[in-house]
Protein backbone atom coordinates (compact mmCIF):
# COMPACT_ATOMS: atom_id res chain seq x y z
CA UNK A 1 0.00 0.00 0.00
CA UNK A 2 1.49 3.35 -1.09
CA UNK A 3 1.35 6.40 1.48
CA UNK A 4 -0.01 9.47 0.20
CA UNK A 5 -0.60 13.07 1.25
CA UNK A 6 -3.30 14.95 -0.10
CA UNK A 7 -2.28 18.65 -0.86
CA UNK A 8 -4.91 21.24 -1.56
CA UNK A 9 -4.14 24.77 -3.15
CA UNK A 10 -7.64 27.06 -2.80
CA UNK A 11 -7.55 29.84 -5.12
CA UNK A 12 -10.08 32.78 -5.84
CA UNK A 13 -11.61 30.89 -8.86
CA UNK A 14 -10.64 27.19 -8.46
CA UNK A 15 -9.45 24.67 -5.69
CA UNK A 16 -6.85 22.20 -6.95
CA UNK A 17 -5.89 18.78 -5.34
CA UNK A 18 -3.45 16.71 -5.80
CA UNK A 19 -2.32 12.94 -4.10
CA UNK A 20 1.45 13.07 -3.62
CA UNK A 21 3.85 10.30 -2.62
CA UNK A 22 7.30 11.43 -0.19
CA UNK A 23 9.02 11.42 -3.86
CA UNK A 24 6.71 14.14 -5.42
CA UNK A 25 5.18 11.74 -7.63
CA UNK A 26 1.37 12.22 -8.42
CA UNK A 27 -1.23 9.34 -8.34
CA UNK A 28 -4.50 11.74 -9.08
CA UNK A 29 -5.33 15.26 -9.08
CA UNK A 30 -8.51 17.12 -9.82
CA UNK A 31 -10.60 20.51 -9.25
CA UNK A 32 -13.58 21.59 -8.29
CA UNK A 33 -14.54 25.47 -8.66
CA UNK A 34 -14.23 27.33 -5.78
CA UNK A 35 -17.10 29.58 -5.07
CA UNK A 36 -20.31 28.59 -6.50
CA UNK A 37 -21.57 27.18 -3.33
CA UNK A 38 -23.53 29.83 -1.13
CA UNK A 39 -22.33 27.72 2.19
CA UNK A 40 -18.98 26.70 3.10
CA UNK A 41 -20.05 23.13 4.42
CA UNK A 42 -21.49 22.45 0.75
CA UNK A 43 -18.18 23.44 -0.82
CA UNK A 44 -15.95 21.29 1.59
CA UNK A 45 -18.45 18.02 1.10
CA UNK A 46 -17.55 19.11 -2.65
CA UNK A 47 -14.56 19.22 -2.46
CA UNK A 48 -13.99 15.79 -0.12
CA UNK A 49 -16.08 14.31 -2.41
CA UNK A 50 -13.74 14.93 -5.61
CA UNK A 51 -11.05 13.77 -3.69
CA UNK A 52 -11.91 10.29 -2.41
CA UNK A 53 -13.72 9.47 -5.92
CA UNK A 54 -10.44 10.57 -7.48
CA UNK A 55 -8.42 7.88 -5.09
CA UNK A 56 -11.28 5.13 -5.71
CA UNK A 57 -10.23 5.09 -9.50
CA UNK A 58 -6.47 5.18 -9.22
CA UNK A 59 -5.76 0.99 -9.80
CA UNK A 60 -3.67 1.25 -6.87
CA UNK A 61 -3.68 1.11 -3.15
CA UNK A 62 -3.40 4.21 -1.40
CA UNK A 63 -3.31 5.03 2.31
CA UNK A 64 -3.80 8.73 2.82
CA UNK A 65 -2.17 9.56 5.46
CA UNK A 66 -3.33 13.16 5.75
CA UNK A 67 -4.45 16.32 3.97
CA UNK A 68 -2.23 19.71 3.54
CA UNK A 69 -4.16 22.97 2.55
CA UNK A 70 -2.55 25.95 1.59
CA UNK A 71 -5.29 29.01 1.18
CA UNK A 72 -5.74 32.83 1.33
CA UNK A 73 -5.32 34.06 4.99
CA UNK A 74 -4.75 30.32 5.93
CA UNK A 75 -3.78 30.38 9.87
CA UNK A 76 -1.57 27.22 10.33
CA UNK A 77 -2.39 27.93 14.39
CA UNK A 78 -5.67 28.25 14.26
CA UNK A 79 -6.23 25.60 11.44
CA UNK A 80 -9.24 28.46 9.73
CA UNK A 81 -9.40 30.75 7.35
CA UNK A 82 -9.91 33.85 8.76
CA UNK A 83 -11.74 36.54 6.69
CA UNK A 84 -9.84 35.91 2.89
CA UNK A 85 -10.15 39.14 1.02
CA UNK A 86 -10.94 37.11 -2.12
CA UNK A 87 -13.36 34.01 -0.73
CA UNK A 88 -17.24 35.04 -0.79
CA UNK A 89 -17.52 33.49 3.09
CA UNK A 90 -16.04 35.74 5.79
CA UNK A 91 -15.39 35.13 9.72
CA UNK A 92 -13.75 32.25 10.48
CA UNK A 93 -13.71 29.27 8.43
CA UNK A 94 -12.75 26.10 9.92
CA UNK A 95 -11.71 24.22 7.49
CA UNK A 96 -9.16 22.15 8.84
CA UNK A 97 -11.94 20.63 11.68
CA UNK A 98 -14.69 19.98 8.84
CA UNK A 99 -12.35 18.01 6.26
CA UNK A 100 -11.19 15.82 9.24
CA UNK A 101 -14.27 15.62 10.37
CA UNK A 102 -14.63 14.03 6.32
CA UNK A 103 -11.84 12.16 6.15
CA UNK A 104 -10.88 11.42 8.98
CA UNK A 105 -7.11 12.11 8.98
CA UNK A 106 -4.75 14.81 10.17
CA UNK A 107 -5.37 17.85 8.64
CA UNK A 108 -2.88 21.36 8.05
CA UNK A 109 -3.44 24.34 6.88
CA UNK A 110 -1.52 27.49 6.16
CA UNK A 111 -1.21 30.20 3.47
CA UNK A 112 0.31 29.29 -0.24
CA UNK A 113 3.90 31.09 0.19
CA UNK A 114 3.81 29.22 3.24
CA UNK A 115 3.52 25.84 1.65
CA UNK A 116 5.62 26.94 -1.15
CA UNK A 117 8.58 27.42 1.09
CA UNK A 118 7.59 23.93 2.60
CA UNK A 119 7.64 22.59 -0.78
CA UNK A 120 10.71 24.30 -1.46
CA UNK A 121 12.48 21.79 1.32
CA UNK A 122 10.76 18.81 0.51
CA UNK A 123 10.72 18.53 -3.15
CA UNK A 124 12.77 21.39 -4.57
CA UNK A 125 15.92 23.31 -4.25
CA UNK A 126 16.00 23.95 -0.63
CA UNK A 127 16.43 20.18 0.54
CA UNK A 128 20.21 21.29 2.47
CA UNK A 129 18.93 24.06 3.80
CA UNK A 130 17.70 25.54 7.23
CA UNK A 131 17.54 29.29 6.57
CA UNK A 132 15.89 30.42 3.25
CA UNK A 133 12.60 31.86 2.13
CA UNK A 134 10.62 31.87 -0.29
CA UNK A 135 8.84 34.75 -2.52
CA UNK A 136 5.97 34.27 -4.62
CA UNK A 137 5.50 37.03 -7.35
CA UNK A 138 1.92 36.89 -9.15
CA UNK A 139 -1.24 39.14 -8.86
CA UNK A 140 0.52 39.70 -5.24
CA UNK A 141 3.28 39.29 -3.21
CA UNK A 142 3.59 35.93 -0.87
CA UNK A 143 6.38 35.32 1.13
CA UNK A 144 7.46 32.53 3.30
CA UNK A 145 10.30 32.37 5.82
CA UNK A 146 12.62 29.25 6.92
CA UNK A 147 14.10 29.97 10.24
CA UNK A 148 16.60 26.91 11.73
CA UNK A 149 14.28 24.34 9.77
CA UNK A 150 11.01 25.60 10.74
CA UNK A 151 8.40 28.18 9.29
CA UNK A 152 8.21 31.62 10.85
CA UNK A 153 4.26 31.93 11.94
CA UNK A 154 4.62 34.59 14.19
CA UNK A 155 2.40 34.29 17.97
CA UNK A 156 -0.75 34.32 15.68
CA UNK A 157 0.28 32.39 12.48
CA UNK A 158 0.62 35.72 10.40
CA UNK A 159 4.01 36.47 10.24
CA UNK A 160 6.34 36.89 6.85
CA UNK A 161 4.23 39.54 5.08
CA UNK A 162 7.12 40.66 3.10
CA UNK A 163 4.59 41.94 0.86
CA UNK A 164 3.02 44.32 3.06
CA UNK A 165 6.55 46.10 4.11
CA UNK A 166 5.73 49.81 3.25
CA UNK A 167 8.62 50.89 0.73
CA UNK A 168 7.26 53.85 -0.28
CA UNK A 169 4.94 55.81 2.35
CA UNK A 170 1.81 57.65 1.32
CA UNK A 171 2.53 55.61 -2.07
CA UNK A 172 0.36 53.25 -3.92
CA UNK A 173 -3.21 52.26 -2.86
CA UNK A 174 -2.85 48.40 -1.40
CA UNK A 175 -5.57 45.95 -1.25
CA UNK A 176 -4.64 45.52 2.23
CA UNK A 177 -6.04 49.04 3.21
CA UNK A 178 -2.70 50.61 3.32
CA UNK A 179 -0.73 52.84 1.02
CA UNK A 180 3.33 52.09 -0.12
CA UNK A 181 3.07 48.59 -0.02
CA UNK A 182 5.41 46.48 -1.68
CA UNK A 183 3.25 44.19 -3.62
CA UNK A 184 1.71 47.38 -4.61
CA UNK A 185 5.46 47.86 -6.98
CA UNK A 186 6.96 44.11 -6.98
CA UNK A 187 3.70 41.84 -8.37
CA UNK A 188 2.21 40.85 -12.00
CA UNK A 189 -0.19 44.11 -11.28
CA UNK A 190 2.62 46.19 -9.36
CA UNK A 191 4.36 46.22 -13.26
CA UNK A 192 1.04 47.02 -14.93
CA UNK A 193 0.63 50.35 -13.02
CA UNK A 194 4.00 50.88 -13.04
CA UNK A 195 4.32 50.58 -17.11
CA UNK A 196 1.75 53.41 -17.43
CA UNK A 197 3.22 55.17 -15.17
CA UNK A 198 6.29 55.25 -16.95
CA UNK A 199 4.63 55.61 -20.46
CA UNK A 200 3.14 58.58 -18.91
CA UNK A 201 6.27 60.19 -18.00
CA UNK A 202 8.54 59.45 -21.14
CA UNK A 203 7.47 59.95 -25.08
CA UNK A 204 9.63 57.35 -26.50
CA UNK A 205 8.32 55.32 -28.77
CA UNK A 206 7.17 51.98 -27.40
CA UNK A 207 4.85 48.80 -28.63
CA UNK A 208 3.31 49.02 -24.90
CA UNK A 209 1.57 52.39 -26.15
CA UNK A 210 -0.52 50.12 -28.07
CA UNK A 211 -1.86 47.56 -25.72
CA UNK A 212 -4.80 48.63 -23.92
CA UNK A 213 -5.18 48.86 -19.99
CA UNK A 214 -7.05 46.23 -19.84
CA UNK A 215 -5.19 43.94 -21.97
CA UNK A 216 -1.43 44.93 -20.62
CA UNK A 217 -0.36 42.20 -18.20
CA UNK A 218 3.32 41.53 -17.05
CA UNK A 219 4.20 39.11 -19.64
CA UNK A 220 3.49 41.34 -21.75
CA UNK A 221 5.81 43.56 -20.45
CA UNK A 222 8.47 41.04 -20.11
CA UNK A 223 8.03 40.25 -24.10
CA UNK A 224 8.59 43.78 -25.14
CA UNK A 225 11.55 44.23 -22.48
CA UNK A 226 12.89 41.55 -24.29
CA UNK A 227 12.73 42.64 -27.53
CA UNK A 228 14.78 45.77 -26.76
CA UNK A 229 11.65 48.42 -25.76
CA UNK A 230 13.39 51.42 -23.48
CA UNK A 231 10.48 51.97 -21.46
CA UNK A 232 9.73 48.17 -20.89
CA UNK A 233 13.16 47.58 -19.61
CA UNK A 234 12.92 50.18 -17.46
CA UNK A 235 9.74 48.94 -16.35
CA UNK A 236 11.55 45.71 -15.14
CA UNK A 237 14.71 47.62 -13.95
CA UNK A 238 12.73 49.89 -11.17
CA UNK A 239 10.55 46.61 -9.88
CA UNK A 240 14.10 44.50 -9.60
CA UNK A 241 14.96 47.87 -7.40
CA UNK A 242 12.48 48.00 -5.45
CA UNK A 243 12.46 44.29 -4.65
CA UNK A 244 15.95 44.05 -4.03
CA UNK A 245 16.09 46.78 -1.62
CA UNK A 246 13.30 45.42 0.33
CA UNK A 247 15.11 42.08 0.57
CA UNK A 248 18.52 43.88 1.77
CA UNK A 249 16.42 44.87 5.22
CA UNK A 250 14.42 41.82 5.13
CA UNK A 251 18.28 39.72 5.21
CA UNK A 252 19.03 41.77 8.20
CA UNK A 253 16.23 40.20 10.17
CA UNK A 254 16.70 36.67 8.72
CA UNK A 255 19.96 35.95 7.52
CA UNK A 256 18.57 33.64 4.44
CA UNK A 257 20.77 31.42 2.82
CA UNK A 258 19.19 31.55 -0.49
CA UNK A 259 15.95 33.67 -1.70
CA UNK A 260 13.74 31.54 -4.15
CA UNK A 261 11.70 33.05 -6.24
CA UNK A 262 8.25 31.46 -8.37
CA UNK A 263 5.45 32.95 -10.22
CA UNK A 264 4.27 34.49 -13.07
CA UNK A 265 6.45 37.15 -12.73
CA UNK A 266 9.13 35.10 -11.95
CA UNK A 267 9.36 33.69 -15.42
CA UNK A 268 10.93 36.89 -16.44
CA UNK A 269 14.55 35.54 -15.87
CA UNK A 270 17.34 38.01 -15.57
CA UNK A 271 14.80 40.90 -16.31
CA UNK A 272 14.45 40.43 -12.79
CA UNK A 273 16.55 38.72 -11.59
CA UNK A 274 19.60 41.12 -12.17
CA UNK A 275 18.21 44.10 -11.14
CA UNK A 276 16.99 42.30 -8.13
CA UNK A 277 20.66 41.55 -7.26
CA UNK A 278 22.43 44.40 -7.93
CA UNK A 279 19.64 46.31 -5.76
CA UNK A 280 19.83 43.70 -2.96
CA UNK A 281 24.31 43.53 -2.86
CA UNK A 282 24.42 47.38 -2.79
CA UNK A 283 21.89 48.00 -0.18
CA UNK A 284 22.57 45.30 2.26
CA UNK A 285 24.67 45.17 5.28
CA UNK A 286 28.32 44.59 5.02
CA UNK A 287 27.65 41.65 7.12
CA UNK A 288 25.65 39.54 4.64
CA UNK A 289 26.93 40.94 1.49
CA UNK A 290 27.63 37.62 -1.56
CA UNK A 291 26.34 35.27 0.89
CA UNK A 292 22.64 35.29 -0.43
CA UNK A 293 21.75 33.22 -3.64
CA UNK A 294 18.69 34.34 -5.42
CA UNK A 295 17.12 31.32 -7.54
CA UNK A 296 14.18 30.58 -9.23
CA UNK A 297 12.31 27.77 -7.40
CA UNK A 298 12.28 23.84 -8.77
CA UNK A 299 8.73 23.06 -7.92
CA UNK A 300 7.39 24.69 -11.52
CA UNK A 301 3.38 24.72 -12.09
CA UNK A 302 2.77 22.15 -9.14
CA UNK A 303 4.08 24.28 -6.65
CA UNK A 304 1.08 24.86 -4.88
CA UNK A 305 -0.02 21.19 -4.56
CA UNK A 306 3.29 19.80 -4.02
CA UNK A 307 3.90 22.89 -1.21
CA UNK A 308 0.36 21.81 0.57
CA UNK A 309 1.06 17.95 0.34
CA UNK A 310 4.78 19.32 2.07
CA UNK A 311 2.86 20.35 5.68
CA UNK A 312 2.38 16.40 5.85
CA UNK A 313 5.22 14.97 4.68
CA UNK A 314 7.59 17.64 6.61
CA UNK A 315 6.16 16.26 9.89
CA UNK A 316 6.66 12.51 9.00
CA UNK A 317 10.38 13.13 7.55
CA UNK A 318 11.11 14.90 11.23
CA UNK A 319 9.10 12.56 13.63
Amino acid sequence: MKSIAIGIDIGGTNTVFSCVDVNGKSYCNGNIPTQTRERFEDYISDLCGAIELAIENVNEDLKVIGVGIGAPSGNFHTGAIENAANLRWKGLLEITRLVNERMNVPVKLTNDANAAALGERIFGGAKDMADYMVVTLGTGLGSGIIVNGDLLYGHDGFAAEVGHIIVRPEGRECGCGRRGCLETYVSATGVKRTAYKFLAKNLAQSVLRDIPFNDLTAKKVADAANQGDEIAIDVFNYTGKMLGEALANVASVTSPKAIFFFGGLAKAGDLLFKPVQEAMEKNILFLYKDKISLLPSELGDDAAVLGASALIWNDQLSS
